[in-house]
């Protein structure tokens, strides 16, 4: 039977090389499948990983319709067993519900990935649909990291390297590299529970890594 999977995680744990695998292993064994993509990093119509790799992918839009896309692919002579839908919390919550539809009355398959929430730590509403419908919730088993080596559970937004909570829930920047922030641009970082409450980026000094808490009895002393 077909079902509506999602890939979930945080950034930089390899959801889009993982999309690209599934792509691939599919199409490898005959089945016939649809790359969709919203503002990938590569720009429009572009599904990449940060290990370097880049293929060509449908653009997700506003007015895209799902279910509307399959019926028109098989009208004029393609199977479409599968989709796999990568960036899918950037997607609408109708656009989730249109893809359920694809896979309960056109029997096709449906593998989407993203991340579950925002620099401010909530829900993307594409992704609170996922969670809400999905037959299967995959959590990656490739944890990424933060800065101080645990595991990685929030997003977290910088600008001019000072991290953020309050702004657009969407803005495409690049992740930085550890210790190495872009000052000039909006970027993004995994961070532990712990140091994302606290504001603590990889780029804060070693000193002012401490906790609030901790400083202050130090100041204390």
């Amino acid at each position: 039977m077909a079902e509506l999977v999602f890939f979930c995680g945080t950034m930089d744990c390899g959801k889009s090389t993982l999309a690209l695998q599934m792509h691939h292993n599919h199409e490898a064994r005959g089945r016939d499948g649809v790359l969709w993509v919203r503002q990938d990093r590569a720009g429009e119509a572009r599904l990449s990983s940060r290990l370097g790799l880049s293929v060509p992918a449908n653009e997700v839009r506003d007015d895209t319709d799902f279910w509307a896309e399959v019926v028109d692919r098989r009208t004029r002579g393609r199977a479409v067993d599968f989709l796999i839908c990568d960036e899918a919390q950037f997607y609408s919550p109708a656009q989730v519900d249109q893809l359920a539809d694809v896979v309960d009355e056109l029997k096709a398959d449906v593998y989407a990935f993203g991340i579950t929430t925002d620099f401010r730590a909530q829900l993307f509403p594409g992704s609170a649909r996922m969670l809400e419908l999905a037959d299967r919730v995959e959590s990656l088993q490739v944890q990424a990291l933060c800065w101080c080596g645990a595991r990685a559970t929030h997003n977290a937004r910088t600008v001019h390297g000072v991290m953020v909570v309050e702004g657009e829930q969407v803005v495409i920047g690049d992740i930085t590299a550890a210790g190495a922030p872009d000052p000039e641009t909006v970027s993004y970082e995994v961070l532990c529970r712990r140091h994302h409450r606290q504001r603590i980026t990889a780029s804060v000094s070693g000193a002012a890594a401490l906790s609030p808490q901790t400083l202050g009895l130090l100041n204390e002393d």
